[in-house]
C-alpha cells in the first residue's frame, strides 16, 4: 500500500522558511528605497520647474514693460532685481544694435544669486517708433 504524500508529521508544518521570509523582506526594502528615491527626485524636479516658471514670468514681464512703454533702449547691459514671490531673481537686459538702425535686439536673462546658469532667457526686437518713416 502506498502512503499519500503530505500526510504525517510533515504535513502539519506548512509555511515559509526563515530564509524565504528574509529574502522577501530584502526585496520589499529595495523596492521601497527605490520608490522613495523616485519621490525625492520628483519633488526636486518640481521645485526646479517652479523656479524656472517664475523666472520665465520675470523675463516676460520685463519685455512686456519695454514694449508697453514704447521705449528706445540704449545699447549696453543692465542688471536689476526682478524677484517673483519669495524667489530672489536677477534680470540682465542686454541691448545690441541690429543691421537695421530702426531696430534693437533686446535679450533678457534671469538668474538666481549664488547659482550658475540662466533659469530663463527671452529675446525680442524693439522698433524705434520715433524714427520710423511712414
Amino acid at each position: 500500500m502506498r502512503r499519500c504524500r503530505g500526510t504525517g508529521a510533515r504535513a502539519s508544518q506548512r509555511g515559509f522558511t526563515m530564509i524565504e521570509v528574509l529574502v522577501a523582506l530584502a526585496i520589499i526594502a529595495i523596492a521601497l528605497a527605490a520608490s522613495m528615491r523616485a519621490v525625492g527626485s520628483l519633488a526636486s524636479g518640481e521645485a526646479d520647474l517652479h523656479r524656472r516658471l517664475l523666472a520665465g514670468w520675470s523675463a516676460d514681464n520685463t519685455l512686456a514693460q519695454l514694449h508697453l512703454t514704447h521705449g528706445w533702449p540704449n545699447v549696453g547691459s543692465t542688471s536689476f532685481d526682478c524677484s517673483q514671490g519669495n524667489l530672489q531673481l536677477i534680470c540682465t537686459e542686454q541691448v545690441t544694435a541690429t543691421p537695421n538702425p530702426v531696430f534693437r535686439r533686446v535679450e533678457v536673462m534671469v538668474t538666481m544669486p549664488g547659482r550658475s546658469g540662466n533659469l530663463a532667457q527671452m529675446v525680442t526686437v524693439v522698433a524705434n517708433e520715433n524714427n520710423r518713416s511712414l
